[in-house]
């Protein structure tokens, strides 16, 4: 085999041709988005809409710069660094096809601690027109409880000290829109691409606050003047393996230090609330809209809760990967059962979308067999997930008549996979803030039915409800007595 070719600009030339590599000339790009926190769903999805769009010939002055800010972030700016800012995206499809592209919107990669300064000016500067963000959940520091601003977070605390050197996120992008205030340049707009449901919203009131606390004349004109819009974004990018490294350089013929891999399916719902332009998403699909709310209900309540519904059972059940449950006829019916019954009659009409389709597709998404997704990941965090995505379900199908025997499943499923053991007496590792109190509330329910439910901060009110004890404990039951493919046979075949 032919040593691969480690990937750099001088070396796209010489790539295979198997390979498609950037159609622009990377030299003439100029940068119009900062962007915060590049990994590999940034790069398999914000950063991948632009290289199409480039191209195109289009989109030429809105190259990105990327932004590291926290100690993990070193091994990407050496990367970045040594591979002038390209890397491969690889979509596994799932017949085994795997299509290999150069991605080469990335004109630039800052790593903050290294000199904030030039972080600053970047996003100071008149020809950066928006600031974007995939930081996870974590990064927005709000307090899982009250859902506000953490001021008592140390590296928050330390950015507020007078002369601080911004060092957060926070202090980087309010010291930035400070100086384009002084100099009468207009602000940029702040886009939120990360999996939260009102991610626009939530980041006007994350970095407002730190506004606030540091200057609250600056603050009142952010809120004034830099629109923050909402976006539903979707695509499945698995961790990179060192296999998946090893099958990059052995097919396309290429080493890439951090190449990223996907899904073929990708989604972006925009609202288009831009102060100083953007890029022509729409001409790539991006679905640019007033109101972004419909399309994120309809991603929590099927795509999101779906998960929910596959990862416990489906781990009592001894499978281990979230193809291997969607393969299985059984758990794919119950999954279909549930967005068709319970969570689809939640929603409003969600424009531009063919819900029919849209199921039979998250079922097609979920069964690709080389995405190799975990049921541990999508098991993890479960107190943060379960409330916001299936409960709401449950309350308004209660509150309508609706069915919720599915629903209260899903719920069960989860309380007997926090019990920390499988069907076969093996541990179980119960990764979530609250894994202490919820296994042991947990190994108290086979005494105590309810010692699960019974957590009003989780569950409000539902345990007090009836109908929902009532298939919760059957739910419950049948997982204790016959284990959890006989209690999903239950679901999908309940008695009349």
């Amino acid at each position: 085999m032919q040593t691969p070719t480690q990937l750099n600009t001088s070396a796209l030339s010489r790539l295979p041709g198997n390979l498609t590599t950037p159609a622009y000339d990377r030299s003439a790009l100029q940068v119009g988005i900062v962007h915060f926190g590049v990994g590999g769903f940034h790069r398999a999805h914000q950063a991948m809409y632009l290289d199409r769009l480039m191209n195109e010939g289009k989109a030429l002055d809105w190259a990105i710069c990327g932004v590291g800010v926290l100690p993990g972030d070193k091994r990407m700016r050496d990367v970045m660094r040594d591979q002038d800012c390209l890397y491969t995206l690889v979509t596994k499809h799932a017949d085994g096809n795997r299509d290999g592209r150069v991605i080469g919107s990335m004109a630039e990669y800052l790593y903050a601690p290294d000199d904030p300064e030039a972080v600053i000016e970047r996003m100071a500067s008149p020809q950066v027109r928006i600031v974007s963000l995939t930081v996870t959940e974590g990064g927005y520091n709000f307090h899982h409880v009250t859902g506000e601003f953490d001021d008592r977070n140390p590296a928050v605390v330390a950015d507020l000290q007078p002369a601080a050197v911004p060092a957060t996120s926070f202090g980087l992008v309010t010291e930035a829109l400070a100086r384009r205030r002084a100099r009468g340049l207009r602000p940029f707009t702040m886009m939120s691409c990360d999996n939260i449901q009102g991610n626009g919203d939530v980041a006007r009131k994350m970095f407002t606050s730190f506004a606030r606390l540091k200057d609250p004349e600056l603050a009142a004109w952010i809120e004034q003047q830099v629109p923050f819009p909402n976006s539903m974004v979707d695509r499945i990018t698995p961790v990179t393996t060192d296999e998946d490294r090893e099958a990059i350089a052995s097919q396309f013929g290429v080493t890439d230090a951090w190449p990223v891999v996907s899904e073929p399916f990708v989604q972006w719902v925009l609202e288009d609330r831009f102060e100083l332009g953007r890029p022509p998403f729409e001409d790539l699909g991006v679905q640019l809209v007033d109101d972004v709310e419909p399309y994120e209900l309809m991603k929590l309540r099927l795509l999101n809760a779906s998960h929910q519904g596959q990862c416990y059972f489906g781990y009592l059940a001894g499978y281990r990967y979230a193809h291997e449950v969607c393969q299985d006829p059984l758990f794919a019916n119950f999954l279909m059962d549930y967005m068709s019954f319970e969570g689809q009659p939640t929603l409003e009409p969600v424009p531009g979308i063919d819900i029919e389709q849209y199921k039979h597709t998250l079922i097609e998404r979920f069964s690709n067999p080389h995405i190799r997704d975990t049921l541990a990941r999508l098991c993890a965090e479960s107190s943060d997930r379960i409330p916001k995505w299936l409960l709401p379900v449950v309350r308004i199908n209660l509150a309508n008549d609706g069915d919720i025997f599915r629903s209260a499943g899903i719920v069960a499923s989860w309380a007997r996979y926090a019990e920390g053991t499988d069907e076969e007496g093996a541990p179980i590792e119960v990764v979530d803030r609250l894994a202490e109190p919820l296994t042991a509330a947990a190994r108290q329910q086979r005494e105590d039915p309810l010692a699960f439910i019974a957590n009003r901060e989780l569950f409000g009110d539902l345990v007090d409800n009836e109908r929902f004890v009532s298939a919760y404990t059957e739910a419950l039951s049948n997982l204790h007595q016959a284990g959890a493919r006989s209690a999903v046979e239950a679901l999908v075949n309940p008695s009349e």
